[in-house]
């Protein structure tokens, strides 16, 4: 936020661009604060001559310019209750809009902007974040609008790392998130400055401002997120391998804050096939495991079944294929029961064996099981299994010429783990 050093300024800034700087070093990153003044129409700029403010809210690191720092600035603040943690000048420069084919480097300004970097106190609360006090002398270029004045610092604090698991940043690598932002006073450190000077508020202009993030490095930068979505994102116009994310302030916001916040990450090496990488692994290990998984489920539901049984007492009882009774092997008599009275009396479909000596001869075979379970405790149709009795029955029935010659019936018993007979 830009204040004046008179209330109520008649004039605006604009245009107003605020560029951040990010390497995959992820130091301190640079910011470059450039601008101009847009005087009323009929007013001398050089009626207008006055300080500017610049109130930052984040602590400033990096380069400085040599000469000593403003007593007056770290003095309005320690009479405020604040602490100064930090104090110096910024490089400060002057750059021409217009210089034919060739356009001359950014002029130096002597002895840069002053700065004091503070902290507020409490004896209730934690110490504040900091906040940076930045003031920028006049000069008459402020109000010729063939140049910008340029503002450069570096902010230890803009690049946070995204909290996530260990398994997180192994596949997906580490996140970071940078913001910029202006017209935000909400901080404790920044809001006592601009509450007492909001009269000295200096507002945008109609001309084109933006924020803007630039990441060098685009070959190894991917970006996850972008706040606002009205942001815009493209690659560098003047040099290949940079990444452009911006955010055009919108002057009717009054004071509101526009942020442009940014999340991302840079990889090298392996992980930038990791997610092919582990995608690929997830495939692979699920084709092995689902079979595997499989098993050990039909395992475990088959132990658990031979376990509980669940129902009434009188469907206790499965069987499974042919079990003959005896009244009916009772009513079959060898030498008058005939082929069609076994199949009414046995059911319709026994395993059929035929001799090719004895075309005339047949046997059919009716094989069962009975599986009865053993309770233990019982609640309602609830009960728990000790082990399954099995009944495996079998009847063969020879035939001569369509009529019973023999029946044999035989019986055998065992004891399952399980009813399927595990």
């Amino acid at each position: 936020m830009f204040l004046a050093s008179r209330p109520n300024p008649d004039f605006t800034i604009g245009p107003l661009f605020v560029r951040a700087i990010v390497t995959p070093e992820l130091g301190p990153i640079e910011v470059r604060v450039q601008w101009s003044l847009v005087v009323p129409p009929r007013r001398s700029g050089a009626a207008l001559e006055q300080d500017l403010y610049l109130l930052w809210p984040g602590p400033v690191d990096g380069e400085t310019v040599g000469g000593a720092p403003d007593p007056v600035l770290a003095g309005y603040l320690t009479e405020r209750g604040f602490t100064v943690v930090r104090q110096g000048r910024l490089p400060l420069y002057a750059r021409q809009l217009w210089g034919g084919g060739r356009r001359p480097p950014p002029e130096p300004i002597e002895s840069g902007a002053p700065f004091a970097s503070y902290v507020r106190e409490s004896g209730t609360l934690d110490r504040s974040a900091p906040a940076t006090w930045i003031r920028v002398p006049w000069t008459p270029k402020l109000v010729n609008r063939t140049w910008m004045i340029e503002l450069r610092m570096k902010l230890p604090q803009m690049v946070r790392e995204r909290r996530a698991s260990w398994l997180e940043n192994t596949i997906w690598g580490r996140r970071h998130s940078i913001a910029l932002s202006f017209g935000d006073v909400r901080t404790r450190a920044a809001f006592p400055v601009y509450f007492e000077h909001r009269d000295r508020v200096i507002h945008l202009a109609t001309d084109p401002s933006q924020l803007l993030i630039r990441f060098d490095d685009a070959d190894h930068l991917k970006i996850h997120a972008v706040s606002p979505p009205t942001s815009r994102r493209q690659p560098g116009e003047t040099r290949a391998g940079r990444e452009l994310v911006s955010l055009y302030l919108d002057p009717t916001e009054g004071l509101r804050p526009q942020v442009l916040g940014v999340e991302f990450g840079y990889f090298t090496g392996w992980k930038s096939w990791a997610p092919v990488l582990f995608a690929a692994l997830f495939f692979v290990l699920g084709n092995i495991a689902g079979p595997l998984i499989a098993m050990f489920a039909r395992r475990a539901g088959a132990r658990l079944a031979g376990r509980i049984h669940f129902g009434p007492r009188r469907s206790v009882e499965r069987q499974i294929g042919t079990v003959i009774p005896r009244e009916a092997l009772a009513r079959i008599e060898p030498g008058t029961t005939t082929h069609e009275e076994v199949l009414r009396l046995c059911g319709p479909d026994p395993e059929e064996h035929e001799q090719l000596a004895m075309p005339e001869r047949r046997v059919l075979i009716y094989r069962g099981r009975k599986v009865v379970p053993q309770r233990r405790r019982r609640l309602g149709w609830l009960a728990t299994v000790s082990r399954w009795d099995a009944e495996h029955h079998e009847v063969e029935i020879t035939l001569d010429r369509e009529v019973v010659q023999d029946v044999q019936a035989r019986v055998r018993r065992t004891h399952l783990e399980t009813p399927d007979g595990g």
